[in-house]
């Protein structure tokens, strides 16, 4: 599928969405909802306070092949792509 019909399935929470050749490799995209979440950063801590829930707006993550989470933004190559798809994990 193309990257618009993606990524609107990554909003709506349907499925995680991968480039076909990303599959094999165990690496995904899927969107995170706007959320308060603890302070942990000695900044976030010294801003918002020590115990306090910092306000995050909605960003899309990938879940790299090494198992680590991160924050995403889409190359022109992915937005260009017609590979995508549902992944399976």
């Amino acid at each position: 599928m193309d990257f618009a019909s993606a990524i609107e399935a990554c909003r709506n929470a349907e499925a995680p969405i991968c480039r076909s050749g990303w599959n094999g490799k165990g690496m995904f995209v899927y969107a995170v909802s706007a959320g308060n979440y603890p302070a942990t950063s000695p900044v976030a801590k010294r801003f918002f306070g020590e115990n306090a829930l910092v306000p995050y707006g909605p960003y899309l993550a990938i879940k790299g092949a090494d198992g680590v989470v991160s924050p995403w933004v889409p190359s022109q190559a992915d937005m260009a792509a017609n590979d995508w798809e549902f992944a399976t994990y």
